[in-house]
């Protein structure tokens, strides 16, 4: 059984893949957070501003099995030409991928994404793997393509994940509770300004914006 939030096809908006066409795959559930604001206090990850909790978001539901989970993304993609693409997120997508729905997915002509917080270990298959290390949460994942952080962290700086092999190295600045939500002006925040000057004198390191929410797009 698969638990989705929600299911969409979009560009997506972040790190090596930005501008990509992509079926997004939200799970529900997540190991760091159960979701709910009377748990954010207490939580390992206090900073989420993803709604993954239940299976009643746009094209969310319950599937039997991986079969029927790769049948319903592939529905979502609505070209037949150039490969497609699907990024299983979260929540923690770690909870319930699994190398059956992989190789689902792989069946329907898909090259699989996957974002996670790296406290899992990660199912063989995966195309294109993105860490995003989250606090104090330890990270059991050695390897992957893209390693992004929410930048800053006190619990999750840069510094602590060097032993990490990661063919890019993102920083993302942490979303201000005042800011904007759309639009140049969410560029204008103490966290973007300290990103950027960390690249700067770090250049092992490149800067990402969440370009999905500067344009407008889901």
């Amino acid at each position: 059984m698969y638990r989705i939030k929600e299911a969409f096809y979009t560009l997506q908006g972040e790190g090596a893949q930005a501008g990509r066409a992509a079926v997004f795959c939200r799970f529900s559930k997540c190991n760091l957070w159960n979701g709910r604001e009377s748990g954010r206090a207490t939580a390992v990850c206090t900073f989420c501003d993803t709604d993954f909790v239940g299976t009643d978001g746009q094209n969310g539901g319950q599937f039997e099995t991986a079969a029927d989970l790769a049948a319903h993304v592939a529905l979502l993609w609505p070209h037949d030409t150039g490969r497609p693409y699907v990024v299983c997120t979260g929540g923690e997508p770690l909870l319930q991928l699994d190398e059956p729905l992989i190789a689902a997915l792989h069946q329907r002509g898909f090259e699989v994404g996957v974002e996670t917080n790296g406290t899992l270990p990660a199912p063989d298959g995966i195309d294109w793997l993105c860490v995003s290390p989250k606090a104090t949460a330890p990270v059991v994942i050695e390897q992957c393509d893209e390693l992004k952080l929410v930048y800053p962290q006190i619990d999750a700086m840069p510094e602590r994940f060097e032993s990490i092999r990661a063919r890019h190295f993102f920083l993302s600045p942490m979303a201000s509770p005042v800011a904007p939500t759309e639009g140049p002006d969410r560029l204008k925040t103490a966290n973007t300004r300290k990103a950027t000057e960390y690249c700067l004198a770090h250049p092992q390191w490149r800067l990402t914006l969440q370009m999905h929410k500067i344009v407008g797009i889901d």
